[in-house]
């Protein structure tokens, strides 16, 4: 889809492709869209792989295409991983858009 592509080229041009690549997720896949609880949903979801360590996968990701090469995507299970900052970001419409940063304590 053309958000998928715009969002990983966003990706890409913020953190690069390197070793210090960010792992990326996405709940939307799961949730649909929740209109005006999907940031709160989603900085919920956030804490909670903060808090226990384990990064969900994103539903309905099989593998990396074009558009998302490069990119740390979670995929197929969860995966185990200290995470010390996690970024959560809403983008709604008409340009309302949020990061919230948790860090682990």
């Amino acid at each position: 889809a053309l958000n998928d592509a715009v969002e990983a080229t966003a990706i890409r041009e913020l953190y690069g492709t390197g070793l210090q690549n960010p792992t990326v997720t996405s709940a939307k896949g799961v949730l649909g869209h929740t209109m005006g609880a999907a940031g709160a949903i989603e900085a919920a979801l956030t804490v909670l792989t903060v808090v226990r360590g384990t990064v969900p996968p994103t539903a309905g990701f099989t593998a990396p295409d074009a558009a998302t090469a490069g990119i740390d995507l979670v995929h197929g299970a969860a995966r185990p991983q200290r995470v010390r900052l996690a970024l959560s970001h809403s983008l709604g419409f008409g340009g309302h858009n949020t990061v919230l940063a948790f860090t682990a304590v």
